[in-house]
């Protein structure tokens, strides 16, 4: 079959592979209809994970009909259109029992990797390098999902695949980015990164109840994406000091909701952008916080600041003492998409969201090469680049 490989430091290439087969009775094969480019995909892309290898076939968002299942698989079948997690999960962990799913501590099959960074094992990621499993990512014809029981999501009938898409990492990603935040009726909620992540979690701030969204980037068509579909007001950060401006638009109060939807390759400006480039150029840091120290500097006392944005090390000039000051709340993580993406296949079968306005070029897998960079540079108002195996 075909499928797009990680070769290098920004190059990827379309190659030959064996096609997946069952390796586990839980498993299941899905033939992928579609598989989304994604944020956090950039950082492996532009080498900041460093456990990926020459080969490693990329891409965790997708969806797409099951094809084959194990013999343990019984509540899933051949023909069954699903959405599929990206997160993967055994279900039986103490983690998941608690919802937790990507603290699960089974489903991660090179451990070591994450135990040696983080203390502890955490879940496996379709597509993310051998530190979150090694697992096939999705930018291929097949699939292998383990823990598919747990990993798959019937799609409801009258739901197009465009609008289930997204439903397997962005939306989850940013409903729960907004529920971490601990929104309250009318509450003033920031985001920082107007990308698919950040726009669903500006859906999200308004299904659980916010006042005013204010959406932060620095590209105008992402900005406008961020008024005309989630209903945001927006600040572009080369144009304004943000702080000044939050303050302004808060009375002097500060928003009492901030999202992190960057994480570690965030853009900033002035000397804090050639400090950060510099420090992680020279690999004395990994991440660039710069939204981070933002978000915590910006928010009201005793407010909270919800990250998703994907950080893998260790960041510099972390503002400690206002955080512990303001009495900040934190909260983070990878999704627990087997939380959400039930509700949220009811919200979009529903019409109260629709996310398939982030498909905004629809490629093959021979085209992995111009898809990647087209989202990583932001032209042609890229918003996703999906490949469409099957035409």
């Amino acid at each position: 079959m075909k499928a797009i490989c990680w070769e290098g430091i920004n190059k990827v290439s379309t190659e030959r592979v064996p096609d997946p087969s069952i390796l586990n009775p839980r498993d299941a094969i899905v033939r992928v209809f579609l598989s989304s480019v994604c944020g956090s995909d950039l950082h492996l892309l532009g080498g900041y994970i460093p456990a990926m290898r020459a080969g490693d076939i990329i891409g965790h968002e997708f969806m797409g009909e099951i094809v084959e299942v194990g013999p343990e698989v019984k509540k899933l079948k051949k023909g069954d259109r699903v959405v599929v997690c990206s997160v993967l999960s055994c279900g039986g962990c103490e983690f998941c029992q608690r919802e937790e799913y990507s603290l699960c501590d089974n489903s991660n099959a090179e451990p070591e990797w994450t135990e040696k960074a983080y203390g502890y094992p955490v879940a496996g990621i379709f597509g993310y390098s051998h530190a979150l499993g090694g697992y096939a990512g999705s930018h291929a014809e097949y699939t292998r999902i383990p823990f598919a029981e747990n990993t798959c999501f019937k799609v409801p009938d009258g739901v197009s695949n465009e609008s289930a898409l997204f439903t397997s990492d962005a939306f989850p990603t940013g409903y729960m980015a907004a529920d971490f935040a601990g929104i309250e009726p009318g509450d003033t909620v920031v985001v920082w990164g107007a990308g698919g992540v950040g726009l669903m979690a500006m859906h999200s701030a308004w299904l659980l109840g916010a006042g005013r969204v204010i959406a932060i980037d620095q590209y105008p068509y992402r900005l406008e994406q961020a008024r005309v579909r989630a209903n945001a007001e927006t600040l572009n950060f080369k144009e304004v000091d943000v702080l000044q401006a939050l303050k302004d638009m808060t009375g002097g109060r500060g928003p009492d909701r901030c999202i992190d939807c960057v994480g570690m390759e965030a853009n900033s400006t002035g000397i804090e952008k050639i400090y950060d480039y510099a420090k992680q150029y020279a690999r004395l840091q990994n991440d660039r916080p710069a939204v981070l120290r933002q978000a915590i500097m910006a928010c009201r006392k005793g407010g909270t600041v919800s990250i998703i944005g994907v950080y893998g090390g260790f960041v510099d000039k972390f503002p400690m003492g206002a955080a512990m000051n303001k009495g900040l709340t934190f909260r983070m993580g990878q999704q627990f998409g087997q939380r959400y993406i039930p509700k949220l296949l009811d919200i979009v079968a529903k019409g109260e969201v629709d996310p398939a306005y982030l498909l905004t070029h629809k490629l093959s897998l021979d085209m992995g090469q111009e898809g990647y960079m087209m989202f990583k540079d932001k032209t042609n108002n890229n918003m996703r680049s999906v490949f469409a195996p099957a035409g």
